[in-house]
């Protein structure tokens, strides 16, 4: 039947579930001076709903000035939130533990922002990245340095979260491999085959660790990392029922301002990103 086009039909719409409004917040990375009033946005949204979520997608520290901030920052929202704070693991946040468990992954550490993070405990760097006894000096001042509430924090943090048809992770989810069963590797670490595949899983992919210029939002995924440790620009996704919408801390000429809500749409046909 010539001259028939299959009429596309526009994805189903997402439902948050009992949870009622989830918060996503975008990779940090040190950037304490914009987490803060992000922070007080939050807080605000969530005063008094106990239905409502946030999830924090992981990367707290390297890179950024403020690691040691980020992590006393988050600790203190989660007790005074009012309502359910999940904090996720991503790939830079596991380097800390490995770095506690073995000095020899120092070095690499080093390479993408992890000694942003020892300054900001106030931990010495080795004199040479191949000196294996400063490095082994190095994880010692660091494991005496570091709180013992924030070692327990890194070693609590999850792989992932869900609620209704929403699924977070770090990095994303290898397609084809059902959500339950994703590899912890993969939900940290996971880019191209995830950011490239056409493959729609039944829930819609909320994510960070790959920098985007704008933050990405469609039926198959939302992706929330901005760059904030060197674009200034820390991002957060308020969901519900009718749509998501954008809050994010900017910096700009020396203060911090928050811009939001930008309303994006989940239920449109464009959504296959």
């Amino acid at each position: 039947m010539f001259g028939l086009r299959r009429r596309l039909k526009a994805p189903p719409p997402r439902c948050v579930g009992e949870a009622g409004r989830l918060i996503a917040v975008g990779d940090i990375h040190g950037r304490n001076d914009l987490l803060r009033p992000l922070l007080d946005v939050i807080g605000e949204l969530v005063r008094g709903s106990r239905r409502s979520a946030v999830v924090f997608l992981g990367d707290y520290v390297d890179r950024g000035p403020d690691s040691r901030g980020v992590i006393d920052s988050l600790l203190a929202f989660r007790r005074v939130a009012g309502c359910e704070v999940r904090f996720l693991r991503g790939n830079h946040d596991d380097t800390v533990l490995n770095f506690l468990a073995d000095p020899a992954a120092g070095p690499t550490w080093i390479d993408y922002g992890g000694g942003a993070t020892l300054e900001s405990y106030g931990a010495p760097l080795p004199s040479a990245r191949g000196d294996e006894a400063g490095w082994a000096a190095t994880r010692a001042a660091f494991a005496e340095l570091l709180p013992g509430e924030h070692r327990a924090f890194f070693e609590e943090l999850e792989y992932c979260a869900e609620y209704g048809d929403y699924f977070f992770a770090h990095a994303g989810a290898r397609p084809g491999v059902p959500l339950e069963d994703q590899s912890a590797q993969d939900l940290m670490w996971i880019r191209d085959s995830f950011l490239r595949a056409k493959f729609v899983w039944p829930k819609t992919i909320v994510h960070g660790h790959t920098p985007e210029e704008k933050a990405v939002v469609s039926h198959r995924r939302i992706g929330l990392d901005t760059g904030a440790y060197a674009t200034g620009r820390l991002t957060a996704a308020v969901i519900e029922d009718d749509g998501c919408r954008l809050w994010q801390a900017v910096a700009a000429q020396g203060r911090v301002e928050i811009e939001g809500p930008h309303a994006a749409k989940l239920e449109t046909a464009s959504a296959l990103k």
